[in-house]
C-alpha cells in the first residue's frame, strides 16, 4: 500500500492525523480484497484500540479482507453522544468506500460503547432493496435475497464485544457501582457531568425534544434511520459478552438477555478458544413469539424489557466470554478486545474465534 509500513507482516496506511487507520496483507494486492472490516473503538478509545485484532484479521483473511480502524470518535469525541458519533461514523465509512471501489461487502466489530455507535451509523448507511430485487426474490429465491444494503455493499458480519445493548442504567448494569440502587440512582443523575451526551444515552435519560431515549428510537426504523432494518440485512450477527470480572458493561445489557436467561456456564475444556465458556444460537422473534416476562420478577424495568423483545426480532450468536482464571481479569472490559497486546494478550483466543467464524 502507498506511504505504508511493514508490521509483523501486515501492512498499515498512514491516516490524515498520523494513526494507522488501515490494514492489509503486505504480499496481497489490496485491491484484490473486497471486503471492507470496520472497527470501531469504545469510550475515550482511540483506533489503536483494535491493532492486534487487525492484525489479526488480515494476516488470517489475506486477500479478503481491508480492515479499517475508525478514527473519527476518538478520546474525548467519545462523549458527544451516541448520535453524532453514529453521524460521524457513517461519514467515515461513505468516504472508506468511495476511496476503495473494488468493495463488495461490509462487516462491523465493534467494543463497548461502539458497539451502539455501529448500529447508529448503519441505520443511516442502509439503503433498502430495489423493486426488482424485492419482486424477483418474491417468487423464485430466499428472504435473504431481499435483504437491504449498507452503503451500498453487501452486510455480512455485525459483531459487538462488550457493548451495553441495554444501556447502562440500573439493575447492576454497570457493575463498579455494586448494584447498590442509591448509587445506581446518583449516577444516573451526575453521569452527564463526566461523560456528558453519551453518558445520557447510556442511562437512557436523554430527552431531545420529547423523544424517546435514544436506545428506544434504536430498536426500530425511526424517521429516517433505518436502525432495525440495517441490523436484519447482515447475515450474521454476534454479541460477544464477559460473564463476570467486567467492571464497565455487565453480562446481561451486553448479551441482551434477561436475568431469566443468563445461561449457567463451566470452564471450557476447548484448548483452542480456553476462555470462551457458552455459545448459543438465539433464533429471531416477532412480537408475537416474544415471552412475556415479569418486570417484579425478572428484576428489570419496563425499558429494558423493550429493548430486550426489540433487538430479540433478529437472531444473535451469543458467545459468553470468562476471564476469571486469568491474571488481568479485572480489566477483562479491555481483555476481551485485547486493548493492549502487552497487558491484555490473554483474550486472543477470542480474537481468534472471531475470525474462525467470521463469514467471508
Amino acid at each position: 500500500m502507498e506511504n505504508g509500513a511493514v508490521e509483523n507482516g501486515v501492512c498499515s496506511s498512514e491516516s490524515v492525523n498520523g494513526g494507522h487507520e488501515s490494514w492489509s496483507c503486505k504480499d496481497s494486492d489490496s485491491s484484490s480484497a473486497d471486503h471492507l472490516v470496520v472497527l470501531v473503538n469504545g469510550i475515550l478509545g482511540s483506533a489503536t484500540d483494535w491493532k492486534f485484532a487487525a492484525e489479526q484479521f488480515v494476516k488470517v483473511l489475506p486477500d479478503k479482507v481491508f480492515v479499517h480502524c475508525s478514527e473519527r470518535n476518538v478520546s474525548k469525541l467519545t462523549l458527544d453522544g451516541v448520535d453524532v458519533m453514529g453521524e460521524r461514523l457513517a461519514e467515515e465509512v461513505i468516504e472508506v468506500i468511495q476511496r476503495k471501489p473494488n468493495l463488495r461487502k461490509i462487516s462491523f466489530v465493534a467494543h463497548s460503547v461502539g458497539g451502539l455507535v455501529a448500529r447508529y451509523a448503519i441505520g443511516r448507511l442502509y439503503r433498502p432493496p430495489k423493486r426488482e430485487n424485492l419482486e424477483y426474490s418474491s417468487s423464485n429465491r430466499s428472504e435473504e435475497d431481499s435483504r437491504g444494503t449498507i452503503g451500498g455493499l453487501e452486510a455480512m458480519n455485525f459483531i459487538t464485544s462488550a457493548t451495553p445493548h441495554l444501556g447502562s442504567r440500573g439493575h447492576k448494569q454497570v457493575p463498579f457501582l455494586f448494584g447498590v440502587t442509591a448509587i445506581e440512582k446518583l449516577a444516573s443523575l451526575v453521569i452527564h457531568l463526566i461523560f456528558r451526551r453519551t453518558g445520557q444515552h447510556l442511562f437512557m435519560n436523554d430527552d431531545d425534544e420529547g423523544k424517546p431515549p435514544l436506545l428506544k428510537r434504536m430498536i426500530e426504523d425511526y424517521g429516517d434511520c433505518y436502525f432495525m432494518s440495517a441490523l436484519r440485512a447482515f447475515r450474521h450477527r454476534v454479541a460477544y459478552s464477559n460473564v463476570g470480572y467486567d467492571h464497565i458493561v455487565g453480562w446481561r445489557t451486553s448479551c441482551i438477555r434477561r436475568n431469566s436467561d443468563l445461561p449457567k456456564w463451566e470452564d471450557t475444556l476447548n484448548e483452542k478458544y480456553p476462555h470462551v465458556v457458552y455459545e448459543e444460537h438465539c433464533k429471531a422473534y416477532d412480537d408475537e413469539h416474544c415471552e412475556s416476562t415479569s418486570i417484579e420478577d425478572d428484576g428489570s424495568d419496563k425499558l429494558e424489557e423493550e429493548l430486550v423483545t426489540g433487538l430479540s426480532r433478529v437472531s444473535w450468536d451469543k458467545v459468553d466470554v470468562s476471564f476469571h482464571s486469568c491474571r488481568q481479569r479485572f480489566a477483562a472490559h479491555s481483555v476481551i478486545q485485547v486493548k493492549d497486546q502487552s497487558m491484555h494478550i490473554e483474550g486472543a483466543d477470542v480474537i481468534q474465534h472471531m475470525i474462525d467464524h467470521f463469514l467471508t
